[in-house]
């Protein structure tokens, strides 16, 4: 009961995950994102040792669609996963097992994959896509929260009884780096996905001056000073 768009940025060279679902504390499971190596999610009924072992494969130069076989081979549940992987390159593999609940499936595109499971049904998928190959202008990071929200509205999840909410969600990002360049994540609420698009607002305010204070320790202005003067400037902007 999940969707999830998880993509390699052409411009930047970044891998990320927007993803959404009905179950709790998903980010635990979001941590299929290397630098410099490529991008990987298994979700619905979750094998937690499918991304670091196509993580590891990735960092060893083989193909996408090679990995995705190697996990088959090595999970005789594979029939009820969703497994994505992506390289450096871009080049994409996909898989939705046939023993997927409600409406499942995936779409792949030029270095992206929308997919998801016990979805209202495919029009979830297809708007995600669309949200991401529409929103070059954006940031990466931006252009993975339009694309869950875009699943969001286009129906998202829903259960025998109708639709189910969003009750966590996350968007990771990494680049050149070892560790995350975003990760935020939403564990449990009413309505996840609307708390991680005003957690990523905010953050965003605050992301020149982390890094600033990392590179100038020494000259870094107190976190409560930077505070009051990014309160100050939104009150005089209202």
């Amino acid at each position: 009961m999940t969707y999830t768009l998880l993509a390699r940025c052409p411009k930047s060279g970044q891998v990320g995950i927007g993803i959404a679902t009905y179950s709790i504390c998903v980010g635990l499971y979001c941590n299929g994102l290397r630098g410099n190596t490529g991008a990987t999610m298994s979700q619905a009924f979750v094998n937690q040792g499918n991304n670091p072992l196509a993580l590891r494969l990735l960092a060893l130069g083989y193909s996408p669609e090679h990995i995705l076989d190697e996990l088959k081979v090595n999970d005789p549940n594979h029939a009820f996963r969703q497994i994505a992987v992506i390289d450096r390159l871009g080049r994409v593999a996909a898989y939705s097992g046939a023993k997927n609940r409600g409406w499942a499936g995936h779409v792949v595109g030029d270095g992206y994959v929308a997919m998801g499971n016990v979805l209202s049904g495919k029009p979830v998928i297809d708007a995600m896509a669309v949200a991401y190959e529409s929103s070059v202008e954006l940031s990466f990071e931006r252009r993975l929260l339009a694309a869950i929200e875009a699943g969001r509205d286009a129906g998202g999840q829903a259960g025998n009884d109708g639709h189910l909410p969003e009750r966590s969600a996350a968007v990771m990002v990494y680049g050149d780096y070892d560790h995350a360049e975003l990760d935020l994540r939403v564990d449990l609420h009413d309505k996840a996905v609307d708390e991680l698009r005003r957690a990523f607002e905010e953050y965003e305010l605050y992301r020149g001056y982390y890094r600033e204070r990392a590179r100038n320790p020494k000259d870094a202005v107190p976190q409560y000073a930077f505070a009051q003067t990014l309160a100050k400037a939104q009150g005089a902007a209202r």
